[in-house]
């Protein structure tokens, strides 16, 4: 009669010592442990499909016990019974583990950002980042994408609606709804989350940012430019931003290599643009002026307006708005974004087209129709307006009686 062998206990797998040469420890049913010479053990199971002979690893004990072993190798018989190859079907569910990590919320939303990385702002970028980090990826992030419901969703929106930021939690929804209309497009989600929850959070509350236009408060504001005794470089940028009027990412991120300071231009790449589209900045003599002083002493490096503690960076985005503190303004009377509504109200009261204007403030075209017939760059017109607009400033620093109607839109 064969000889059968009795099952092993916990103390014999852990009492095996090591040989000269790998050997085994049989449990029954095809289980045994594989002893190696450097003392490590290794569960194995031996089985037949399709009439081959083959193994299948169950881990190494300690961290896999002997219970754990018998429990993985009868769910490989049942497998087995079924006319499924164990091996195979494990392949499978790594597989499938891999995809579903490779399909989370986070890893596609990443993936988008990614894509995004070139067509959008670099401050658009980073903030967009920031709210996901911040709001989304704690709740959604390792779930799967196509798994994630409307309910699902709201809930993690009026976690961010309760702050009472009501602005952040809409820029929220909507950039999920771009990722799941990515994921969609990449054949990883069905639907949509966000777009069944159309009126269910508070609507935004629309930010003015506070800005003077008063002309005679805008020439005392110009002569506290003159007069800040703070850093040299952000004194330049407080004079240069009611000269050019971009938005103030646009004017701290600002690169050597963009100006043309003899043909008085400054071209802003789409890369750095909201719109994603080339901007270009007729800049008036009083600007140029201002550049050809910055150029001894940042000229050489990349950026018009360096960071104080790196040259590597660009000035930080509060920089402007802190000299305008030191300065006496507060938050309610001016900010670094407030001389666009600034120039935009003042240039529409002296009687500049609108569509001038808006070109020249980097405005996207709302009605989709009209945006189509115009492609103009209006760009001699914008020359006109940007040097009238300056000599309109000096005027204002110099004169707190400037009568308005000497300054309304030249003759062409």
């Amino acid at each position: 009669m064969p000889k059968i062998s009795k099952p092993l206990t916990d103390m014999q797998v852990r009492n095996a010592k090591p040989g000269p040469k790998p050997y085994k420890l049989a449990d029954g049913g095809a289980l045994y442990v594989e002893v190696a010479t450097t003392g490590a053990k290794y569960w194995r199971w031996k089985y037949r499909h399709a009439g081959r002979e083959k193994r299948l690893a169950f881990g190494v004990y300690p961290t896999v016990s002997l219970a754990d072993a018998r429990t993985a190798r009868d769910r490989a018989r049942r497998l087995l019974s079924d006319g499924k190859d164990p091996s195979r079907e494990r392949q499978a569910e790594k597989w499938e583990a891999k995809q579903a990590g490779a399909n989370t919320f986070e890893t596609v939303t990443r993936e988008w950002l990614e894509l995004q990385r070139g067509k959008i702002a670099p401050t658009t970028y980073d903030k967009a980042l920031k709210h996901f980090e911040l709001y989304a990826f704690p709740r959604l992030g390792n779930r799967p994408i196509a798994a994630i419901d409307s309910h699902e969703m709201l809930e993690m929106l009026r976690r961010v609606e309760k702050r009472g930021i009501h602005e952040t939690v809409h820029r929220v929804k909507q950039r999920c709804g771009q990722v799941f209309r990515y994921a969609i497009a990449t054949r990883r989600a069905q639907h949509d989350p966000t777009a069944a929850l159309r009126g269910a959070l508070a609507p935004a509350v629309t930010r003015h940012y506070a800005t003077i236009t008063d002309p005679s408060r805008i020439g005392g504001l110009l002569r506290s430019i003159d007069g800040y005794a703070g850093q040299q470089i952000t004194q330049a940028a407080l004079r240069l931003a009611p000269l050019v009027f971009v938005r103030p990412g646009e004017l701290r991120h600002a690169e050597w290599t963009e100006f043309d300071l003899e043909q008085a231009e400054w071209r802003i790449p789409a890369g750095r643009m909201k719109m994603g589209e080339e901007h270009v900045v007729p800049l008036p003599r009083q600007a140029v002026s201002i550049f050809a002083e910055l150029q001894p002493i940042t000229g050489r490096g990349r950026y018009v307006f360096p960071s104080i503690r790196s040259a590597a960076r660009p000035m930080s985005e509060n920089t402007v708005n802190a000299a305008l503190r030191r300065l006496g303004y507060t938050t309610e009377e001016m900010t670094g974004h407030g001389f666009r509504a600034m120039a935009s109200s003042r240039l529409n009261e002296m009687g500049f087209p609108p569509d001038v204007i808006e070109r020249q403030l980097a405005h996207a075209e709302r009605n989709r129709v009209r945006a189509a017939y115009n492609r103009a760059s209006y760009l001699p017109e914008r020359r006109r307006m940007m040097q009238h607009w300056a000599d309109y400033l000096d005027a204002l620093r110099d004169d707190e009686n400037v009568v308005a109607g000497r300054f309304a839109r030249p003759a062409a």
